[in-house]
């Protein structure tokens, strides 16, 4: 187990020297000034990426820390999950959203944080709960998330503007969106897309659920809280917001509607039944 941290701090560094990279080449075109002011925005971005990745996802949630009185079970699952790992114990989080998800953020297992929805409490029994608190605290251990965290920081900053004029409540007479903002959007989203879609790989959401299964000992109780996820979401999707759009990689599954605009052009989830294939064939194995 944990055996993808080194490799997924070397594409973090690989992803913060690439973004700086491309920022300065873009600017020497218009000349040695531009390089030079490419180079302090390159360094601004990837500082801004660092340092708040960790904080935008939870912002994002409106999630809130919450204590061992308030969430006694959630508290308990995730210190004895802890403990078998021999880790730090990450801050407990809950989001106040109904629709069921679970995700972790962090730079290093020391100062990451794990946060539950409400609807995922309601929907999962104790068994299921902790297999996905197994998935999430295997992403910290592995640096996963930090890895998830910057290329969600790089990604939200470059879509910005061009997400918030895609959803701006400004339209034309027709009621169709503002032509700007769509070519803002048809320009800075499939941009925005790349910090995601190109360092972060599908396959890290089937690792983490194969090293959960390791730590509970448990990839049925996964199997079956993916599927009752997969329904949940359909039955309570997230709206596909500016804010949430660049994070929903750390999600522990896709929490839009099916097809939802931009959203597709982020999606890196491995599907649900490709999960609950190989974690039923875990367990088969024994």
């Amino acid at each position: 187990m944990y055996k993808r941290s080194r490799s997924n701090i070397t594409r973090t560094v690989l992803t913060l020297g690439g973004t700086i990279g491309l920022v300065v080449l873009v600017a020497s075109l218009w000349g040695r000034t531009a390089l030079f002011v490419g180079l302090g925005i390159a360094l601004l971005l990837t500082g801004y990426a660092y340092y708040s990745s960790n904080r935008l996802v939870l912002k994002a949630m409106r999630a809130r820390p919450v204590s061992q009185p308030e969430q006694p079970v959630l508290y308990r699952i995730v210190k004895e999950l802890a403990l078998a790992a021999r880790q730090p114990m990450p801050r407990i989080y809950v989001s106040p959203t109904i629709a069921p998800n679970a995700f972790a953020t962090g730079r290093t297992p020391r100062n990451a944080a794990v946060c539950c929805t409400a609807g995922i409490l309601e929907l999962l029994d104790e068994r299921e709960l902790r297999a996905v608190l197994g998935h999430q605290l295997a992403r910290i251990y592995n640096r996963d998330t930090l890895l998830l965290s910057i290329a969600g920081a790089l990604s939200g900053t470059v879509s910005l503007i061009g997400i918030l004029g895609y959803t701006a409540p400004i339209v034309a007479d027709d009621d169709q969106p503002n032509p700007l903002a769509v070519l803002f959007m048809a320009i800075l989203g499939p941009v925005a897309a790349i910090f995601v879609r190109v360092p972060v790989s599908s396959s890290i959401y089937q690792h983490a659920d194969a090293d959960s299964a390791d730590l509970t000992d448990d990839p049925l109780a996964l199997a079956s809280a993916l599927r009752k996820l997969e329904t949940g979401v359909k039955a309570a999707p997230l709206a596909p917001e500016a804010a949430i759009v660049t994070q929903a990689h750390l999600l522990m599954v896709n929490p839009f509607r099916d097809g939802d605009g931009i959203s597709r052009l982020f999606l890196r989830h491995t599907p649900i039944a490709d999960r609950v294939r190989f974690l039923e064939e875990m367990a088969e194995r024994g």
